[in-house]
């Protein structure tokens, strides 16, 4: 099939909608699941680590749908002080409980970077998701990467066989020298490995970006959603598995289908476009934090990090908005800015590799 008329659209699980009371709402993700089987989409992405994803994803597709429907992913993850060898292995075993699947046609080794990827070797796990693909548990494996080309090159020398990679691509971070985007899929594209995308809207920052980058997206007048420019500027490249956007409404599933089903690559015109939006983003001083929650799991202070940043960026873009009574909503019951003790673990988990510690010193400023 031609490249660009494959179906490049994946549905990343991990920000579902949810109910009142927390819960995720099965009966719109099954109506959002629908309309991606019908649009001619296939791929669905989870994780072990996705509260309540896997068992949504269960419901709403496995138990709707015959299994040559659709593909489906998940992902084994590994973190310093919280798990053993014995409780990765384990993950595989839960996943395929949780979903009802009977096996994964893509099966991840979760977020590897510099501070867990020897865990990975230390724990026998290269070995381990190869031995569940010879009993034909998994169908393919890759791994989901955060850090640096030089870490990437060495692992894809290391594990030739490796089928596949999960990488953080926008055109926020192409260029970004803490994500690497560009040098990263370049990597891989020279290994023969091709890539799945992760963040394509960077956990949503560019489906509603600042007001500067609004304001040269307005101006082309052409009817499409910011959403639109940031998972066609991915969709545009090469050497793609699929493109996952992490889908959270029915209307959202609808609005990427509207430029995914029939895809056309950005044009000459529009990449300029693109250009001019990331030096609109390299002006800009916002956290680029993706609230994905990864550095609050093992905070001892309890500190709501990601919802701190998100009213410290918006103090920055508005400064009508009531950020004091903000922050107290936020921190409420929860540990303030000043309660960090300077750990580190969240730095060390953290994909975007922010420096949290003197962001959340800058962050103090919002209690006074």
């Amino acid at each position: 099939m031609e490249e660009n008329k494959r179906f490049k659209l994946g549905f990343g699980l991990m920000r579902l909608p949810r109910l009142e009371d927390g819960t995720i709402d099965v009966d719109q993700v099954s109506r959002m699941v629908d309309l991606f089987l019908e649009a001619g989409g296939t791929y669905f992405d989870t994780a072990f680590a996705y509260p309540g994803s896997e068992e949504a994803i269960r419901k709403a597709l496995v138990e709707r749908y015959p299994r040559d429907r659709y593909t489906l992913a998940s992902k084994l993850i590994c973190s310093a002080g919280d798990t053993d060898a014995e409780k990765a292995k384990k993950e595989l075993e839960i996943s395929l409980e949780r979903s009802g699947a009977g096996y994964l046609d893509y099966y991840l080794l979760h977020a590897l970077q510099r501070s867990n990827y020897k865990l990975y070797d230390e724990f026998g796990l290269w070995d381990y998701v190869k031995e569940m693909k010879a009993k034909g548990l998994i169908k393919h494996y890759g791994f989901s990467f955060h850090a640096d080309p030089e870490l990437l090159e060495e692992l894809l020398t290391a594990h030739p066989d490796v089928e596949f990679v999960q990488l953080q691509i926008n055109y926020a971070d192409w260029e970004n020298p803490g994500v690497n985007s560009r040098r990263n899929w370049e990597i891989c594209k020279a290994h023969g490995k091709p890539v799945t995308v992760m963040e394509p809207v960077k956990g949503g920052i560019l489906a509603d970006p600042i007001d500067t980058v609004k304001a040269i997206f307005d101006r082309e007048n052409n009817g499409m959603s910011y959403s639109s420019w940031a998972l066609r500027f991915v969709a545009s490249k090469d050497n793609l598995l699929t493109v996952l956007s992490g889908m959270s409404s029915l209307e959202q599933m609808k609005d990427n289908l509207s430029f995914m089903k029939d895809f056309t690559p950005l044009s000459e015109h529009e990449e300029e476009v693109i250009r001019e939006v990331q030096k609109a983003l390299d002006a800009d001083k916002s956290i680029p934090c993706t609230a994905c929650h990864y550095c609050t799991k093992g905070c001892p202070m309890g500190i709501p990090i990601p919802e701190i940043f998100t009213v410290q960026n918006r103090r920055k873009g508005s400064p009508e908005f009531r950020t004091k009574r903000e922050y107290v909503i936020v921190t409420q019951g929860r540990g303030k800015a000043s309660d960090c003790i300077q750990c580190g673990q969240c730095e060390a988990a953290c994909p975007q590799h922010l420096p949290i510690i003197s962001l959340l010193e800058q962050c103090r400023e919002l209690e006074g």
